[in-house]
């Protein structure tokens, strides 16, 4: 059942408490939201099994707290897309703003453009998925969960990173604190690959992306090290 709600004569209160009463076991259930024009806090809270396609430009915090739905932006998004997001899936056909999701703990956010500054902060075990390039501190303080991008990265990329795992395809610009160039194994192209084809990006080789993670020298304090932190 496809269902439409245009937010030129409705309300986003009204949108989202819509969504969110749409019956979790209906998974045939479809919004078609027109007419947003950069509308802040579209879509958030999901936690039915639907699919929602936002017709234009949002603003900040769409898709936010995400669980089980399905959200396309067919547009650019402001800043914290998808952030806190739980499960699910969140894909912006055009760019994004600042730190795209945001402490993510599961799901797949995929941004068909580019995303600026702190992509991925303190991501917590979602993925990300960049066709573009990324701005400086993307992935800051990640936690887990995986970013892949096709792009460049900016500067001080996972800076105090732990466990998250990051691939760049372009140039990155300079590496943050603790975060250092590993060695692409077979089973990070395989994870790149699967990311990949979920995200549906074609042309893009695994074996062309390079590697970083933590070094693992902020994980307990050491005056040795004080100066990193």
């Amino acid at each position: 059942m496809d269902i439409n709600y245009d937010l030129a004569v409705g309300t986003t209160r009204e949108l989202n408490q819509k969504l969110n009463a749409a019956a979790t076991k209906d998974a045939d259930v479809s919004f078609r939201v027109l007419n947003p024009k950069g509308a802040h806090t579209l879509a958030v809270g999901m936690t039915s099994n639907i699919s929602v396609d936002i017709q234009g430009h949002v603003g900040y915090y769409c898709g936010g707290m995400n669980q089980n739905a399905h959200i396309k932006v067919l547009g650019n998004a402001g800043p914290a897309v998808a952030e806190n997001m739980m499960s699910g899936r969140v894909t912006v056909s055009g760019s994004v703003s600042h730190y795209a999701g945001a402490s993510a703990h599961g799901g797949l956010l995929v941004v068909q453009g580019d995303s600026s500054s702190r992509c991925g902060i303190s991501l917590k075990g979602a993925n990300i998925v960049v066709q573009g390039s990324v701005g400086h501190m993307s992935a800051f303080m990640a936690q887990s969960g995986s970013m892949v991008v096709c792009g460049d990265a900016g500067d001080a990329l996972g800076d105090s990173l732990y466990e998250a795992k990051l691939y760049v395809r372009g140039n990155v610009a300079s590496l943050g604190t603790d975060c250092v160039e590993k060695t692409l194994l077979d089973e990070h192209k395989r994870e790149i690959d699967g990311l990949l084809e979920r995200a549906g990006v074609t042309g893009a080789d695994a074996s062309e992306f390079r590697r970083f993670g933590s070094a693992r020298k902020l994980y307990n304090f050491d005056v040795d090290n004080a100066d990193a932190y």
